[in-house]
């Protein structure tokens, strides 16, 4: 995770009021507080644990400032590797359907062909849709309605055959 994406994740969660965040994957833990007379956000970066190295190695700290922060949701894992999936291309929070007196964009079971909309995501008050770059048949739908997802998050799994 680059300084870009850590910057794009505190601008998306910006306005959820949470006091504290934690963040940890393979080789980063990141920790977002607020509520206080200055908001911080604490990165470390762990390096890759060697065979002879002891696990207490020192890590890197980044410090910033936020103006706030929410949980990210956790990236779930690929089902079958005979599906394609379709992962997000931006951060923001994942709409199924373009308004809420509005059908769903697609369903588990449909047909999708090159080009359809799939859903839309909400990203800092811009409306993105996001179309299928593969023709095939929705097998299963990761995200739930109104969540928030990360950058290259699973969203659909997609049978091509």
């Amino acid at each position: 995770m680059d300084i870009k994406e850590i910057q794009n994740l505190i601008k998306f969660v910006a306005k959820s009021g949470a006091s504290e965040v934690k963040l940890e994957m393979d080789d980063i833990k990141i920790t977002i507080r607020t509520g206080s007379e200055s908001d911080t956000t604490i990165v470390h970066q762990v390096p890759a644990p060697q065979i002879a190295q002891p696990v207490a190695a020192a890590a890197p700290v980044v410090e910033a400032t936020v103006p706030a922060a929410a949980p990210a949701a956790a990236a779930p894992a690929d089902e079958d590797s005979k599906y394609i999936t379709i992962k997000s291309p931006i951060i923001g929070t994942f709409y199924r359907k373009p308004s809420p007196d509005k059908p769903l964009f697609v369903e588990v079971g449909q047909t999708i062909a090159e080009g359809d909309v799939l859903c839309i995501i909400e990203a800092m008050k811009l409306f993105n849709e996001i179309e299928s770059e593969v023709s095939g048949k929705i097998v299963k739908i990761l995200v739930d309605d109104s969540s928030p997802v990360e950058f290259d998050q699973p969203l659909f799994l997609v049978d091509p055959s």
